[in-house]
């Protein structure tokens, strides 16, 4: 019996590509040795990489910016294992196309023994249906599927999908893993300017990859367009001097999506520095935010939130700047409103601190929402005095509210809670330090508070 894929082309691979398509295409790592950054998930000793070289993987979701080698990684994986290369994109793709993928991958396993690393790019863009058709294919090893996303799956990718893969996080490429990419790209004769005379300035070099943004295609793009735009001089060399680096690739795009991880990461690390006391690094994030697009109303609902939450009682006035930047912002509105924005930070990051009262309302919640509620003493329910003044035969103290204000200083020790029990401890942080000092003094003429009765 003939076979009836005898004429069939070669197993599809992850294809090389042609000298007419961009130099960050052309320049893509063809193994893992090439691949830039990465090495908390690449290095020799790491899962990832033993999973690679044993050939012992089923499913992986990679995330992380644009630019960091997700669809690189892919590929090279299905390059080191020797396995055919599909990929779709979620954008584009529909249930359809998902299932012919996979029937290919099906019938080159059952004839040639061949296994298929089924690559879908933007996998958060498919729906639940989509996502779901993959699942029982996974699962019996019709497909090695490998997803790439710049959310995080955790939250984008539905939870079955994600409990039957491994994920791993890309990060931004640093600046000197970036250098040498860019070194390689101009020396490599068949993928590269090798066959050109280039002189490299080593801080044109590092322009490139700092104003990159840790994004490796950004930067062989700037560097392709820094080396085609520029004539060669009277030595026949093109010179790429610092100047040309900055034309190349002017002013960086800002790594921020409006409703993921930067976007999070960001305001977590704007409130972090404020929390810190460190208003270089709050404004820095500020400015990052505003360069973004970010709505400026969200950060100034976070200034007042972290007004109360960080600095509280230490400095009251603290949440009176926040609320008149907030109001001074949707007075003047933009530019000029993120000037109010960042006289806010300056002041909430160099306040003192105390979250003393939110923990108070924590602890104090905690024990409402545990079961433990409290009844309301006689004497504090609405018209007690009245109703004790005209019962009959009763003089029990105890039971008559006293009138804070009948009293010198306007205090006097009386039992507001039944079994005296004390949530708010004030610091000596600032202003809180005279709170600490008057509480302690009526605390002082009230007593000890009675211990907590016991409950069953």
């Amino acid at each position: 019996m003939s076979d009836l894929f005898a004429s069939d082309p070669a197993p599809e691979r992850p294809r090389e590509p042609s000298a007419d398509e961009p130099l960050a295409a052309r320049m893509r790592p063809r193994n893992i040795g090439e691949i830039a950054g990465q090495q908390h998930i690449l290095a020799e000793d790491k899962l990832l990489r033993r999973a690679i070289e044993s050939d012992r993987f089923t499913s992986l979701i990679f995330y992380g910016p644009p630019g960091t080698g997700k669809t690189t990684l892919a590929s090279v994986i299905a390059r080191s294992t020797g396995s055919r290369f599909e990929s779709l994109n979620g954008v584009e793709s529909n249930v359809a196309e998902i299932r012919a993928k996979i029937e290919q991958a099906r019938t080159m396993r059952d004839l040639r023994n061949q296994s298929t690393v089924l690559f879908i790019d933007e996998i958060h863009r498919f729906n639940k249906a989509q996502q779901d058709v993959l699942l029982p294919h996974i699962e019996r090893g019709t497909v090695r599927f490998i997803g790439a996303t710049t959310h995080n799956p955790y939250f984008y990718v539905n939870s079955p999908l994600v409990s039957r893969s491994q994920i791993f996080q890309l990060e931004s490429v640093a600046t000197e893993d970036l250098i040498p990419v860019l070194e390689l790209a101009l020396r490599d004769s068949e993928r590269g300017f090798g066959h050109l005379k280039i002189e490299a300035a080593p801080e044109a070099l590092r322009h490139l990859a700092e104003m990159s943004d840790g994004d490796v295609r950004r930067a062989l793009t700037a560097l392709e367009l820094a080396i085609l735009t520029t004539e060669p001089a009277d030595d026949g060399a093109i010179h790429l001097t610092l100047d040309v680096a900055e034309e190349s690739i002017q002013r960086k795009a800002i790594v921020y999506d409006a409703d993921g991880d930067a976007h999070y990461d960001t305001i977590s690390a704007f409130i972090k520095s404020i929390r810190g006391s460190d208003p270089d690094a709050a404004l820095y994030w500020l400015a990052k935010m505003l360069t973004a697009g970010e709505d400026p109303r969200f950060i100034a609902r976070r200034l007042v939130i972290s007004a109360s939450e960080d600095i509280g009682l230490a400095d009251s006035g603290a949440l009176r700047v926040a609320m008149d930047a907030q109001q001074a912002f949707e007075f003047v509105g933009m530019p000029e409103g993120r000037i109010p924005l960042a006289h806010a930070t300056v002041y909430l990051a160099t306040a003192p601190k105390s979250n003393s009262a939110y923990a108070a309302l924590g602890a104090a919640m905690k024990d409402v929402e545990s079961g433990r509620t409290l009844a309301v003493p006689e004497h504090l329910r609405t018209g007690t005095r009245k109703k004790l003044a005209s019962a009959s035969g009763t003089d029990d103290e105890k039971l008559k509210y006293l009138y804070s204000h009948d009293y010198e200083g306007g205090y006097v020790p009386q039992a507001y809670l039944p079994d005296g029990r004390r949530y708010y401890t004030p610091t000596d942080h600032g202003l809180e330090k005279r709170i600490k000092e008057r509480l302690e003094h009526w605390r002082h003429l009230a007593g000890p508070p009675n211990p907590p009765s016991k409950r069953s």
